[in-house]
C-alpha cells in the first residue's frame, strides 16, 4: 500500500511505475515523453499542440492549462485554436520552424486534436500537409475523438475513413495505455515516413481514467534498416511541387510507414493457438471487447487457444500492413474480422488475402457471416454480448459450452428485464438551473427557428418549433436556400458566441450578402458551456461584437440583458444598438421580425454553471438575494415554471397537495421564476442556509468497520447519476483510492449530452492486484454493485441491462430527483418506490437511503449525497477498498475534502445504523394519502381559521352528505374527491387568505427551516399598483419587510369582512368568479347525489375532481378555469347521456 505516496501530480512527474491517469491526460503526457526521450537521444525539440474542444476531448484545453508547468518544462507550447483547420494549418507552421535560419530547437513536435466534425472541415490542411510532410525530427499526430453512439455530436461518427482519404496512416488504441504508447509511436512513424499521422480517441478511452505504466525506458523505438529512403528523404521541403509531392507519398511514404509498422509489430498476434482454427482480427476498442467476450463466457486465455482460437490486434487499421495479417491467416478456417461501424480492416483483409491458394485461404467473416447474412452490425457501437455471441456460435462443442450459455442467458435475462422492467419516465438532457437558454430560446408566436450547435440545441428537445440544425459555422444559410420557394417570410436562427467564433460570423456576412431576411439569436454566454465552460478564443465583448456585426452590414442589432444596468458605462456599442431588459425578449423578437433584411439579437447572459463555478472560485460575487416559495400560498398552478423553464423549481407535496419549491441545492440565482404570476415567492436578502452547519466530528473509528467479500479477478461497480450532480466525480475518487490501494482500476464515464442533466452512467472496475487487467465499460449482465444515486437513471433499460439477479448487489438513492419533464408537465408524477421495485426484481439485494434528504439536512448541499451513497455501499461491503485509501483519494481530489469525508462517514453510519436514516424526502402526507377522517378533519380545521365555524360547518355538511350517499357502494373515492375539491374552492386565496397565510406562523417556519437571517420581500402584484407588461399583464413588485410585519397582519385580522358590503377586494371580477365556483360546484354535487349509481360513481369522482384544475391567481386562474370548465361541460354531457 502506498497511500502516502501518491499525488496527483504523478501522471505527468513519474518515469517509472504505474500512475492513474485518464485518456486525455495521457494525450499531454505524450508531449512530455517524447521530450524526455528525444533528451535521452541527445536532442533538443520542443512541442507545439493545437485544435478544438470537441467531446471526447472536450476537457484538453483545460488539462493543458492545469498542466501548464510540466509543458513548459517539456518545451511544449499549447495554443487553443480559433476552429479546427486553423488550428492545423499552426500545426503544420511547426514543421516548418526548421526550414529557415532562427530555429531555436533541433525539431518541434505537433500535435493537433479534434473530434470528428472537425476532422470533416479539417480535410483540406490536413491533405496539404500530410503532402508537404513533417521535420525528420519533429513529427505530427493528429487526435480525432470520435463519438461512435453520437452521445455528444450531432452525427454518429468513424473518422478512419476520412484520415485514409487524406492518406494518413491511423493508429487505433484500445486503451489509455495504448493512447501513451501509440501517441508516441505515431510520433516516430511520423519522422520517419514523413506522414502525419492520426489517433484514434474513443469516448471510452478519453473519459476514462486507468492506472497504466509510465516507465520511459519500455517505449523502444525500432527504426527500419532495410527501407530505402529516396535522395532528400521524405520530409517537408522548400519549392516542393505538388506532383513532387504525389509522387513521393504514394511510392515511398506510405510504404515507409508500412515498414515502420512490420518493424515495431504494431500488429500483432495477441494469442496464438498450436492448431488455430479461429482467427479474430480486431482493432482498437473491438479488441477490447474481445477479450471481455471472452472473460465473460468464462474463457481462460489458455482454454481460448487450446480451442483453436487465436487473436490478432490491429494497431494501424490503415494502411492495413498485410504480411502479418497473411502469416496470422495462414491454416485458419474461419477469419474473423471484428470492428466498430463501418467495415475498414475487413475490406483490407479481403484483399490481402485474395491471392493466396483456395485451401489456405480461410473464410471471412465480420460484417456478415458464412452465408452473407448480417453478423456485426455497422450501427452504433458493438456490444461486448454481441460480440461473444459471434464468437460462440464459432467455437467447438464442450465442456466450456456450459459456461459459455451461461453467460448468454444471463445477458437474454438482463435483456428481457430491460424490456419489462425499464420505467417508462427518462432522465433526459435540459437546460442548467438558470440557464440563459431557458429564456433566450423562446420564441414570438407565429415564428420558428433554426437550432445551432451548443447547449441551445436542447431547445428542439423540447419546442416543436424549434428544428433542423445544421454544421457548426453554416447556421441560417440552408434559409438563403430555402426562402426563394416558400411563403414563409422570416425565420430566427440559434448561434452561440462559441460558434460565432469558431466560423458563426462567416454564416452572418453570408446571410448579409445574400439579403436574407433573417434574424441571428447571437447567444453571449460568455462561455463555451457544452464543453467546460472555456472562454471563446477571441475574447470579444458584445460591444465589439456588435461594432463586427454593423461593419458586416447587419441592419439592426438589439442587445437583450437579463441586468442592462452592466452596459450603463459601456460607451463603445455600434450606432443604434439598443439595449433591452430580458423581459422584453418577445418584443424585441417581434420588433427583429418585422424588420428587412438580416437582423441579430444578441442575448447577454452568462452561463448559470459558470457563474457557480467562478463564485466557487471566488471570480464571481456570490449571490446574496435567495428565491424562497410559501407553499401555503402556492397553487400549483407552474406559471413559474413556465416563465423561467427551470428545472430547481421542484415539485413538494404538502398535505394540501402538490406544491412548488425551489432547489436551494441547484439554484443558480438566475430569478427568472420571478414572473411567474403568484404571490407565494419571496426574496431573502443576505440569509445564510440554516443546514449548513457542522456535523458531530464522525471519523473512521466512529462506525464498526464492516466485512468485505474477498476481491477475486475484478469487482465491476456501477454509478447511475444525474449529469452535473458529481457522481463521475465520486466514481473517480473511487478508482483513485483502488490505486492508492495498490490496485489496478478504470473508471469510464458515460456522459455526452448528458451531462446537462440527463442519466448519467460511470463504471467503476477494481483489479485484485496491480497488474490485472480490468478493462472498460462492465459488460452486460456483469455489474456486481450498483451504486444508484439516482434510481430512475438505474431503472433504465440502458442500466438494467448491465445487472444480473446472482450476483448484483444494489444500493439507491430513495430520494427522487424530479426529471425535467415537470418543468412543462406541471401534474406528472414520480413514484420512487416503482423505481426500488424495478431495480429489486432485476438484482440480488437492494437496500436504500434517502441520501439527497439526508445531505441537506446535515450539510445544506444536495451534492453531498452521492458521497453519502458511496460510504452507504462501502459498510455495506460491497467496495473492496481500505477507508484510508477511500480518504487519501478524497483528499486528493481537493474540492470539500473535510464535508466529503464527513459525508462517507454519516453514509456508513446510517448502514450500520438504519434508524439513522430518518425519512425519505417524499415521505409526508397528502391528500391521496391521508386517512379520509382525517383529511376531512383537518379541512374543517383550515376553514375555521380561513372565515369562522359556520363557513367550516357549510363545508363538513356538504361533504358529510356525499359521504352517506357513497357509503352504499363501499367506497370513498367521491367523498375524498369532494372533501379536497370543495376545500380548494372555499378556502380561495384573496389578499386576506395570503396575508393569514404568511403571518399565521407557518410560513416563518418554514422559511426559519431553510434560512437563517437575511430580509424578506415579498413580490406582489396589487391591481392599483402594478405595472403592466407589454401585453397588459399585471406585472409583480417587490416589497420590504414592512408587508410581512406590518400590512400582512392588519389584513389577516380583515378576513371578516370577506363576502360582505365592506370586502373592497370583494367587488373585483377574480372575486365574484371564485365565490360563483363554489355555488356552482355545490350545486353541481347536488345534481350528482340525486342521480349517483355504482356505474356513474367514477364518473361522478371526475366530475367532483374538476377543481384540481383550477389554480394561479389572476389571469393565470382565469386561463385554467377556462380550460376546467371546457372539460367538465364534457364530463356533464357524458352524466346526461348515461342517465
Amino acid at each position: 500500500m502506498r497511500h502516502v505516496d501518491v499525488t496527483l501530480d504523478d501522471k505527468f512527474l513519474l518515469t517509472e511505475g504505474r500512475v492513474f491517469i485518464t485518456g486525455v491526460q495521457a494525450l499531454l503526457r505524450v508531449m512530455m515523453d517524447q521530450h524526455r526521450l528525444d533528451q535521452a537521444a541527445g536532442l533538443n525539440t520542443a512541442g507545439f499542440v493545437s485544435g478544438y474542444r470537441g467531446s471526447p476531448l472536450g476537457g484538453l484545453d483545460q488539462q493543458a492549462h492545469r498542466a501548464e508547468k510540466f509543458l513548459e518544462q517539456a518545451q511544449v507550447v499549447f495554443k487553443e485554436g480559433l476552429n479546427e483547420d486553423l488550428a492545423a494549418t499552426a500545426v503544420w507552421g511547426s514543421q516548418q520552424a526548421n526550414l529557415f535560419p532562427g530555429a531555436k530547437f533541433d525539431g518541434v513536435t505537433g500535435m493537433w486534436y479534434g473530434k470528428a466534425p472537425g476532422v470533416d472541415r479539417t480535410g483540406d490542411a490536413f491533405k496539404h500537409a500530410n503532402f508537404a510532410g513533417t521535420w525528420a525530427k519533429g513529427g505530427v499526430l493528429a487526435v480525432a475523438g470520435d463519438d461512435h453512439n453520437c452521445k455528444s455530436s450531432t452525427l454518429p461518427s468513424q473518422s478512419e475513413f476520412a484520415f485514409q482519404d487524406f492518406e494518413m496512416p491511423v493508429l487505433s488504441p484500445a486503451d489509455v495505455q495504448e493512447v501513451l504508447d501509440y501517441g508516441l509511436m505515431g510520433i516516430a512513424m511520423s519522422r520517419f515516413s514523413g506522414l502525419w499521422v492520426g489517433l484514434i480517441a474513443l469516448a471510452d478511452t478519453m473519459d476514462s481514467g486507468v492506472t497504466i505504466d509510465v516507465s520511459i525506458d519500455r517505449h523502444q523505438i525500432v527504426v527500419p534498416t532495410n527501407f530505402n529512403i529516396p535522395a532528400g528523404g521524405l520530409g517537408i521541403r522548400l519549392k516542393d511541387q505538388p506532383l513532387d509531392k504525389e509522387r513521393r507519398l504514394r511510392s515511398f511514404k506510405i510504404p515507409a510507414a508500412l515498414a515502420f509498422a512490420r518493424a515495431n509489430k504494431i500488429d500483432r498476434v495477441m494469442l496464438g493457438a498450436g492448431r488455430p482454427r479461429l482467427g479474430i482480427v480486431c482493432q482498437g476498442q473491438a479488441y477490447k471487447d474481445v477479450i471481455e467476450a471472452l472473460a465473460a463466457m468464462g474463457i481462460s486465455a489458455k482454454e481460448a487457444s487450446d480451442l483453436g482460437v487465436a487473436i490478432y490486434k490491429v494497431g494501424m487499421p490503415w494502411p492495413l500492413e498485410p504480411t502479418g495479417l497473411r502469416s496470422f491467416a495462414a491454416g485458419l478456417e474461419t477469419l474473423m474480422v471484428i470492428e466498430h461501424k463501418r467495415p475498414l480492416i475487413e475490406v483490407q483483409a479481403r484483399a490481402a488475402l485474395y491471392d493466396l491458394p483456395a485451401h489456405a485461404r480461410p473464410k471471412i467473416v465480420g460484417k456478415t457471416d458464412e452465408q452473407g447474412h448480417p453478423l456485426l452490425s455497422e450501427l452504433g457501437s458493438l456490444s461486448v454480448a454481441e460480440v461473444a455471441l459471434a464468437i460462440a456460435d464459432r467455437l467447438p462443442p464442450g465442456p466450456h459450452m456450459e459456461r459459455v450459455h451461461d453467460y448468454l442467458s444471463r445477458v437474454s435475462a438482463a435483456s428481457m428485464a430491460a424490456v419489462t422492467l425499464a420505467a417508462e419516465q427518462q432522465r433526459k438532457p435540459f437546460f442548467c438551473s438558470g440557464c440563459p437558454h431557458n429564456s433566450s430560446t423562446r420564441l414570438p408566436d407565429g415564428s420558428r427557428a433554426l437550432a445551432g450547435i451548443g447547449c441551445h440545441y436542447m431547445a428542439s428537445f423540447s419546442d416543436p418549433q424549434t428544428d433542423l440544425n445544421s454544421h457548426m459555422g453554416g447556421e441560417g444559410l440552408s434559409w438563403v436556400g430555402a426562402a426563394p420557394f416558400t411563403t414563409e417570410p422570416h425565420v430566427f436562427v440559434n448561434l452561440g458566441d462559441g460558434t460565432y467564433n469558431h466560423s458563426g460570423s462567416l454564416a452572418i456576412r453570408a446571410s448579409v450578402a445574400a439579403e436574407s431576411h433573417v434574424t441571428y439569436k447571437l447567444l453571449f454566454n460568455d462561455a463555451v458551456a457544452m464543453t467546460g465552460g472555456q472562454a471563446a478564443e477571441s475574447g470579444f465583448t458584445p460591444a465589439q461584437i456588435t461594432r463586427q456585426l454593423a461593419s458586416e452590414g447587419v441592419a439592426k442589432t438589439v442587445i437583450v440583458a437579463d441586468d442592462p444596468s452592466r452596459y450603463d458605462g459601456v460607451r463603445d456599442l455600434a450606432p443604434g444598438v439598443e439595449v433591452r431588459p430580458r423581459s422584453d425578449l418577445i418584443t424585441v423578437q417581434k420588433e427583429l421580425r418585422d424588420t428587412p433584411g438580416t437582423t441579430v439579437m444578441l442575448y447577454d447572459q452568462v452561463c448559470a454553471t459558470e457563474k457557480r463555478r467562478r463564485r466557487k472560485r471566488g471570480k464571481m460575487e456570490t449571490a446574496t438575494k435567495r428565491v424562497f416559495i410559501n407553499p401555503l400560498v402556492c397553487e400549483g398552478c407552474g406559471d413559474c415554471s413556465k416563465k423561467s423553464n427551470c428545472v430547481s423549481i421542484e415539485p413538494l407535496n404538502t398535505e394540501f397537495g402538490r406544491k412548488r419549491r425551489i432547489n436551494q441545492s441547484s439554484c443558480n440565482t438566475d430569478y427568472s421564476c420571478l414572473d411567474g404570476f403568484c404571490p407565494s415567492f419571496v426574496t431573502i436578502e443576505g440569509g445564510e442556509n440554516a443546514h449548513a452547519k457542522a456535523m458531530p466530528a464522525l471519523t473512521a473509528d466512529s462506525t464498526p468497520l464492516p466485512t468485505f467479500e474477498p476481491l477475486v479477478g475484478v469487482r465491476n461497480i456501477l454509478f447511475t447519476g444525474i449529469g452535473g450532480t458529481g457522481v463521475t466525480t465520486v466514481a473517480s475518487i473511487l478508482a483513485m483510492a483502488a490505486h492508492v490501494d495498490g490496485r489496478a482500476s478504470s473508471v469510464v464515464d458515460m456522459t455526452g449530452l448528458a451531462q446537462k442533466g440527463g442519466a448519467v452512467f460511470s463504471h467503476v472496475r477494481i483489479g485484485e492486484t496491480e497488474d490485472t487487467v480490468v478493462g472498460g465499460r462492465v459488460p452486460a449482465a456483469s455489474a456486481h454493485v450498483l451504486i444508484a444515486c439516482d434510481i430512475l437513471s438505474a431503472a433504465g433499460a440502458d442500466a438494467l441491462a448491465l445487472y444480473a439477479k446472482d450476483r448484483t448487489v444494489a444500493v439507491g438513492n430513495e430520494d427522487f430527483a424530479p426529471t425535467a419533464d415537470f418543468v412543462t408537465d406541471r401534474d406528472v408524477r414520480f413514484d420512487a418506490g416503482s423505481m426500488a421495485r424495478r431495480i429489486k426484481a432485476a438484482s440480488k439485494s437492494y437496500d436504500e437511503c434517502p441520501a439527497h434528504h439526508l445531505a441537506e439536512i446535515n450539510f445544506g448541499d444536495a451534492i453531498y449525497a452521492n458521497m453519502i451513497m458511496v460510504g452507504f455501499a462501502w459498510q455495506k461491503g460491497l467496495v473492496p477498498l481500505s477507508s484510508r485509501a477511500v480518504y487519501r483519494a478524497i483528499r486528493l481530489n481537493g474540492v470539500q475534502a473535510e464535508a466529503n469525508l464527513q459525508a462517507f462517514e454519516l453514509g456508513r453510519k446510517v448502514a450500520h445504523d438504519p434508524s439513522q436514516r430518518g425519512p425519505a424526502e417524499a415521505d409526508v402526507p397528502t391528500p391521496e394519502t391521508m386517512p379520509l377522517a382525517e383529511l376531512i378533519a383537518h379541512r374543517g380545521r383550515e376553514l375555521t381559521a380561513y372565515q369562522n365555524a359556520a363557513y367550516a360547518q357549510r363545508y363538513l355538511d356538504k361533504v358529510a352528505k356525499v359521504a352517506s350517499a357513497e357509503a352504499i357502494f363501499g367506497t370513498e373515492t367521491l367523498t375524498r374527491a369532494v372533501a379536497t375539491n370543495l376545500y380548494k374552492l372555499m378556502a380561495y386565496k384573496d389578499e386576506y387568505e395570503v396575508a393569514r397565510l404568511y403571518t399565521d406562523g407557518r410560513f416563518a417556519a418554514e422559511r426559519n427551516g431553510t434560512f437563517k437571517g437575511g430580509k424578506t420581500k415579498v413580490w406582489l402584484a396589487p391591481p392599483l399598483l402594478a405595472p403592466k407588461d407589454a401585453n397588459g399583464k399585471p406585472k409583480k413588485i417587490e416589497f420590504g419587510g414592512w408587508m410581512l410585519d406590518a400590512a400582512f397582519p392588519i389584513m389577516a385580522k380583515m378576513k371578516g369582512l370577506r363576502g360582505t358590503s365592506l370586502d373592497i377586494f370583494g367587488y373585483t371580477e377574480e372575486r365574484k368568479m371564485e365565490r360563483g365556483l363554489i355555488a356552482q360546484y355545490e350545486a353541481g354535487l347536488d345534481k350528482v347525489l340525486a342521480g349517483l349509481t355504482a356505474e356513474n360513481l367514477p364518473l361522478a369522482t371526475r366530475i367532483a375532481a374538476v377543481p384540481q384544475g383550477i389554480r394561479g391567481f389572476g389571469h393565470v386562474k382565469d386561463a385554467s378555469v377556462k380550460v376546467a370548465k371546457a372539460d367538465e361541460a364534457k364530463l356533464w354531457k357524458q352524466w346526461e347521456t348515461a342517465a
